[in-house]
């Protein structure tokens, strides 16, 4: 028995070692020898059989035959490299640049198992210049000021002119465009800062400013147009002398937008009385935004050259011009509804619209590129607009729904001592906190020329996605007041316009499906795209020397990524170093730990699915999920650090992270069980749950915590709704909520007394009013306090308010104003 026992523990002192060398990341030559010393050394002290100490010894010799390079090239690398060939699948151009569009920054990071939290810790708060502090003072809050949405959206069915000209005279639409060029050339965070702001105001004039200052004709004359274009177009532009549109979707293509059937064919023809080499171009296009008054078109198109008359190819791809609409053959003004909040947005139309190839973005050099040049901008722009404007939409119901819910009463209780309001009111105030953070730190790394395509696509999907659970939940709580449309109603046309910000650059279903995972697996792993690029090279022995460096890099990092994830998971990752302490390091521990748990998750779906895997959508999307979490809790503690950490935030923090990394918990839990190898199912579940599943989300007592913070006059309120339109003028709804909010927390003391009278008896009398008036009478308030309350009542049935209409009124085409 004591030689069993003096076996398993010399045999668990040994197994040990290696756990901590792979934990470790402890290079082969050192991996090597210390397991070689820790051999000898058992062999002397654990008094094994002799066939066990031989297994190890032949395992040990097969790890020190790979520290021979030759050898292990020539035995082991160059099969596996003629096998991996015939498996990896051929990527299609319009793939090929879709992945290698934009950086990686973080992302990249979460990708290891093992993230240096140093590299978060250097990016520097987010800073506006004196400039775009100024714009944000003064034209934004004014433009904010001027609009009356129920005007814009139901009256008009379109911005009035004065505002157009406003939105034109302190350039709006030239937010990106340099000073160079008479623009305003401001941050990412500038921008998504003043599309905050006016989102909080409304929807439809937000989106109407974010499509110039987002993927567009200017943002692709910036990177790619040639010096003469940028010259003649960009002062235009920043002027407003030029309205732009970008014409991307067709009838029968959406997302698939790589397989666009628009046509641009080289041939002679006449230009301006001259003749020419030019493009013949025939387009449908539909859902553009600005199309009906655009005077610019930025066009995708396939360009083919039949007749070689620019070169050797017969197609070239998609390519992308810019079109002036006014050409014969263009058919442009018609609008579409989009879902009653009726934006600026219809179809184009182009039949044998002959234009010179000086139109191609860049010149003729950049004919067949148009399909990168998207896609890389996209890798950036799409994590500013479509995130600010739901920021703005999530910021103002926070700041609407809170105050309403203290003001608003059912039952002699402020609805939100309900504790089912109280539930919902969490949620908007977490899912903000969530939005804000991944906001404000993307952009400011944006700002800085990374264009990390990973996050960018994580934050236009869960942004808009938690920008709709939000509208959801404050459309709960508001009820009545929330359906019933009129110029009192500021919750109603965000909710409607939600679904446009699911919909495009990018539905969220093909979002979340195959790019958040789909593209991360292959950009933001250490290896596999290094592995991929070796494996394409021509030249065998270069491509073996770099498939073998890169190969056993890889095997190291998952044998490291498994050791990590049982050890991190057996021990609820207490141990793991973080750059912190104090009440956020546990969150930093807990996305140590799903780090090296999702790495390992990815690398065996990668080698046991293949790539097979991008076709399995549900699998691919919930380790997706994973990914986003961390990612986006990661960016929840950076913003409290860059904040300052005020303690008084903290349970914002806490919620938001601990729903996060919940989610993160529970979509491994539902890749493991739909994994269809179950074998390998089991044991990486012994692996990443060796404990089970110890997650939880947050609890009951942490949201009636948030709720006091939300419906209440406090900093932390402030904080999370911080930049948008809350002015107290007239047909401000914001600014008259937060005035009654602040009425109703001055006003406890008395209506403390005059409900201590209701309960003693001295007040009979049911409606409030007239319970005012006796406890007025009766000298228990005097008559100061009783005018104060009599105020807030009217305030508060102001607010609480709806609209109705003349019956004529109802069935008025919004075209007829």
């Amino acid at each position: 028995m004591l030689d069993f026992l003096s076996w398993l523990f010399w045999t668990a002192s040994l197994c040990a070692i290696g756990l901590a060398l792979a934990y470790r990341r402890v290079d082969l030559r050192t991996a090597t020898a210390t397991l070689g010393l820790a051999l000898v050394a058992y062999f002397v002290l654990s008094g094994s059989y002799w066939p066990w100490m031989l297994l190890l010894a032949a395992a040990w010799v097969a790890l020190a035959a790979l520290n021979f390079s030759e050898f292990r090239r020539e035995r082991i690398t160059a099969p596996l490299l003629r096998f991996y060939r015939t498996l990896v699948p051929q990527l299609s151009a319009t793939e090929r640049e879709a992945l290698e569009a934009g950086t990686v920054w973080w992302d990249g990071e979460l990708f290891t198992g093992l993230p240096d939290w140093s590299k978060l810790a250097a990016l520097p708060p987010p800073q506006l210049s004196e400039e775009e502090r100024a714009f944000l003072d003064g034209p934004t809050q004014e433009l904010c000021r001027r609009l009356d949405d129920w005007e814009i959206t139901h009256e008009l069915g379109d911005i009035p002119r004065d505002i157009w000209e406003f939105i034109i005279e302190k350039q709006f639409f030239a937010m990106i465009i340099p000073r160079r060029y008479g623009g305003l050339e401001f941050s990412p965070l500038a921008v998504a800062s003043v599309l905050a702001k006016l989102a909080s105001r409304s929807a439809l004039v937000a989106s109407t400013v974010g499509v110039p200052n987002s993927l567009g004709p200017g943002e692709l004359l910036l990177h790619y147009g040639t010096e003469a274009q940028k010259d003649h177009y960009l002062p235009r532009l920043a002027r407003g002398e030029e309205i732009p549109c970008f014409a991307l979707t067709s009838p029968r293509v959406g997302s698939d937008a790589a397989s666009i059937l628009d046509t641009g064919v080289v041939c002679r023809d006449l230009f301006e009385g001259e003749e020419i080499v030019g493009i013949r171009l025939n387009w449908d296009k539909r859902y553009i935004t600005l199309a009906p008054i655009a005077t610019v078109l930025g066009l995708a198109f396939k360009l083919y050259d039949p007749e070689h008359l620019i070169g050797d190819q017969d197609e070239y791809g998609i390519t992308a011009a810019l079109i002036p609409t006014n050409l014969p053959g263009i058919e442009i003004g018609r609008r579409h509804f989009p879902i009653n909040v009726p934006f600026q947005n219809g179809p184009t139309r182009g039949r044998d619209v002959f234009v010179p190839l000086d139109y191609i973005i860049g010149g003729r050099e950049r004919a067949g590129q148009g399909w990168r040049m998207l896609m890389e901008q996209l890798s950036a722009g799409r994590g500013v607009v479509l995130p600010a404007n739901a920021m703005g939409g999530a910021r103002a119901a926070s700041f609407a729904t809170g105050a309403y819910a203290r003001i608003r009463r059912q039952f002699n209780l402020p609805i939100a001592q309900f504790e089912g309001v109280g539930e919902a009111l969490a949620r908007i105030a977490g899912n903000t906190y969530i939005i804000n953070a991944a906001v404000a730190v993307t952009t400011t790394v944006l700002g800085r020329g990374e264009k990390p395509a990973v996050p960018s696509a994580i934050l236009k999907y869960h942004c808009t996605e938690l920008a709709r659970r939000i509208s959801n939940d404050a459309m709960d709580i508001h009820g009545g007041k929330a359906i019933m449309l009129g110029p009192k109603n500021y919750l109603a046309r965000n909710y409607q316009i939600l679904p446009v910000a699911i919909t495009v650059e990018g539905a969220n279903i093909l979002t979340r499906s195959l790019i958040i995972f789909g593209q991360g697996a292959v950009r933001c792993h250490p290896f596999v795209l290094k592995e991929m690029e070796a494996a394409r090279a021509q030249d065998f022995e270069r491509a073996l020397a770099d498939f073998d460096r890169h190969l056993f890099g890889h095997i190291g990092y998952a044998v490291s990524n498994a050791a990590r994830s049982f050890w991190l998971a057996l021990t609820h990752a207490r141990y793991t170093s973080v750059p912190v302490s104090g009440p956020t390091e546990r969150y930093y521990q807990h996305i140590n730990r799903f780090s090296a748990a999702f790495a390992l998750a990815a690398d065996v779906a990668m080698l046991t699915l293949g790539g097979s895997l991008k076709r399995r959508e549900q699998l691919s999307a919930r380790l997706g999920d994973v990914f986003s979490a961390m990612y986006l809790s990661s960016m929840v503690l950076k913003h409290y650090e860059n904040q300052g950490q005020p303690e008084a935030d903290l349970p914002l923090v806490e919620w938001a992270c601990r729903s996060l990394l919940y989610q993160a918990q529970e979509q491994l839990h539902g890749f493991l069980r739909n994994l269809p190898d179950r074998r390998v199912a089991i044991a990486l579940r012994a692996l990443i749950f060796p404990r089970g599943r110890m997650y939880f989300a947050p609890p009951d007592e942490l949201g009636q915590r948030i709720v006091a913070l939300l419906s209440r006059p406090t900093e932390t309120r402030e904080r999370l709704c911080a930049g948008i339109y809350t002015a107290d003028d007239p047909g401000s709804p914001l600014g008259a909520l937060q005035r009654a909010l602040v009425r109703a927390e001055a006003l406890l003391p008395i209506e403390e007394r005059i409900r201590d009278a209701i309960r003693s008896g001295l007040i009979t009398e049911e409606h409030p009013l007239q319970a005012i008036e006796s406890a007025e009478r009766q000298g228990i308030i005097n008559s100061s306090e009783a005018e104060e309350m009599r105020r807030q009542d009217a305030l508060v049935l102001e607010i609480t308010g709806v609209d109705d209409f003349d019956p004529a009124e109802i069935g008025r085409a919004t075209t007829d104003a």
